[in-house]
């Protein structure tokens, strides 16, 4: 049984943590014009790659180390642990470099090359997991070493952290209400489900009109990197089913497609998981009369190259 070791919070370190928090989110929104046209429907997506370690996963990265800091149970003489399928892994990575914290991760070995490299250039210590286990092999792994080792690391438990979802929810969500105050439709993927859950629970608080629509892949054995099917997978602790009003699925061919059409029509270059959001966004845009559909973009298609050279010229 692991147990939490609690030290005096270090008031330099979380002023140093502080400090980064201008560059966590406040990322822009993208008009969709040339996928999709109608008088009325309007379709909008976050550019989330435009802040700290290029992807959505800065802002739960940075709220957990922040609150685990401002608490004492995160300190320069622990390393944070997690598992990861890399996005959370980065910014983990990023922000805890920054403020001289070692990081340790358990990453299935079948992760992209460009996310190991990036994870190794700033100082990560991997933990290479079985490919045929994905990201709840990695989970397996990263508790059984924070349970042997309780002093010697934080385990950040991404999937179980309230930080996660509160993360969406404190800026996510009202970034994008502030911009659109007249949205109608929030349509996003589950992965550890934070963006989904924190975003749409506080824009419901904002307007119980909206519709939350939750997305996830068709069966098992996808390519949407990050996402999870939740019916044969470990269902992440902090997920609440009963938050979507509606639940879709969007396969990998229909995200790959949608990868050439952003790029040719929205000049956009998109990982597989920001072009299974679209594709999902744009389905319920497309069963619409009027409204304002709002998604996520996670990530660009800088870490997916393999993928990528197959898909765009």
């Amino acid at each position: 049984m692991s147990t939490t070791t609690i030290n005096p919070a270090d008031p330099a370190l979380i002023m140093a943590v502080r400090a980064l928090e201008r560059e966590i989110g406040h990322t822009p929104l993208h008009h969709i014009t040339g996928l999709f046209r109608h008088g009325k429907v309007q379709v909008y997506a976050k550019k989330e790659w435009l802040q700290l370690s290029g992807s959505v996963k800065a802002r739960a990265g940075y709220n957990i180390i922040r609150r685990a800091i401002e608490n004492g149970t995160l300190t320069r003489d622990k390393s944070l642990l997690d598992a990861t399928s890399g996005n959370t892994g980065i910014a983990y990575a990023h922000v805890a470099h920054r403020l001289g914290i070692p990081v340790t991760l358990c990453l299935p070995e079948n992760a992209s090359q460009e996310r190991k490299d990036i994870l190794q250039s700033l100082g990560v210590q991997l933990i290479l997991t079985s490919r045929f286990e994905g990201t709840d092999g990695a989970q397996q792994v990263a508790k059984a070493m924070a349970d042997e080792n309780p002093d010697r690391y934080f385990y950040a438990d991404q999937y179980k952290n309230d930080n996660n979802w509160k993360a969406h929810y404190h800026s996510t969500a009202p970034e994008i209400f502030e911009a659109l105050p007249n949205l109608t439709h929030f349509v996003a993927g589950l992965g550890t489900t934070g963006t989904f859950v924190g975003t749409s629970r506080r824009l419901k608080e904002l307007n119980p009109a909206i519709r939350v629509i939750s997305l996830q892949p068709d069966f098992a054995l996808h390519g949407l990197e990050g996402w999870k099917h939740l019916e044969t997978a470990i269902v992440p602790e902090i997920y609440d089913p009963s938050v979507a009003d509606l639940n879709e699925e969007v396969s990998t061919e229909e995200a790959h497609h949608m990868i050439k059409e952003a790029w040719e029509k929205e000049g956009l270059r998109l990982s597989p998981s920001s072009a299974a959001n679209l594709a999902g966004a744009l389905r319920v845009a497309e069963g619409l009369e009027e409204g304002i559909v709002v998604t996520m973009l996670p990530d660009n298609a800088d870490k997916y190259s393999e993928i990528i050279k197959k898909i765009l010229p």
